[in-house]
């Protein structure tokens, strides 16, 4: 008897049908999301980075991320402001079920949030809001000429957006305090520096990744500070971005008496330009060493 075996194959599902999968709300959780300490800031950050991309090409109902401005070029939703509270990522371990439920919502015609809230076991152990606004590079590979562009289909929210407006406040240098600290002071009080490689902390776009910001501020605040633990709250702010090649120094510009809250800056070495700005909250039990 012969026996007909069909080499059957299932179509390859669509990139909407990807996206649609990428989102969903539950992960299983492994090594590659995990410190000895529980759950990665970083890990997260770039996954719900990942999302907030994938949210806000659905939102416009496009086929996949691919942005582009109005004339055809590429534009990239770029990650302008990041928000955590209520962190307890040491509560997660191998095995976990990482449940994340998201919502997007408008800022303006060139920025979106998108904010996320993480379950384990039903406890909330964090939330996280990404601003994003819509940029391109004005000269071709040069991340010293990125620029914001609008994009058909976006609107402005009804409401009134917190971390939004804060930014808004900290670029032109009308924040006095945050965090309980002064938000522009003048004098860094110790600094470290560091080389990012190309292709280890830049995205696939060729910029410098928004959450390698986060990474090497705790690289810097580990080396000033061994005994640090994972902060519950924390906002940073992006001003700028890097060329391949160039060193980043992050600076501690303020640490409160208690020292609960401590402020950093990122700033590249081939110019003083400031890209960036970090602050940071410990609960009363993971205080920094005195």
């Amino acid at each position: 008897m012969n026996v007909a075996i069909l080499d059957f194959h299932p179509p390859e599902p669509s990139a909407r049908e990807l996206m649609e999968l990428a989102l969903a709300p539950h992960m299983l959780i492994g090594m590659p999301h995990l410190t000895p300490t529980g759950l990665s800031e970083t890990w997260a950050m770039k996954e719900l980075g990942h999302r907030h991309w994938l949210m806000l090409a659905r939102h416009l109902g496009m086929e996949n991320a691919d942005f582009r401005t109005p004339d055809g070029g590429e534009a990239y939703a770029a990650i302008c402001a990041t928000s955590l509270e209520h962190a307890n990522f040491d509560a997660v371990r191998a095995n976990d079920v990482l449940t994340i439920r998201s919502a997007l919502s408008p800022v303006s015609r060139t920025q979106v949030s998108t904010g996320h809230r993480l379950f384990v076991r039903g406890n909330l152990i964090g939330e996280v809001e990404l601003i994003s606004t819509f940029v391109c590079r004005m000269r071709e590979g040069d991340n010293y000429s990125i620029a914001r562009v609008p994009l058909p289909g976006l609107t402005a929210a009804a409401e009134d957006n917190a971390l939004a407006r804060t930014a808004a406040l900290l670029r032109a240098g009308t924040l006095e305090t945050h965090f309980g600290l002064p938000a522009n002071p003048a004098k860094a009080l110790r600094g470290y520096r560091f080389e990012p490689d190309a292709s280890q902390e830049f995205n696939g776009a060729g910029l410098f990744y928004f959450a390698e910001f986060q990474a090497l501020t705790d690289r810097a605040l580990g080396r000033w500070f061994p005994e640090l633990s994972q902060v519950s709250r924390r906002e940073i702010f992006f001003s700028g971005n890097i060329r391949a090649g160039e060193a980043v120094r992050v600076e501690l510009m303020g640490l409160s008496p208690d020292r609960r809250q401590a402020c950093c800056r990122l700033r590249r070495e081939e110019d003083g330009k400031v890209i960036g700005k970090a602050f940071m909250e410990w609960q009363a039990d993971e205080l920094m060493p005195a």
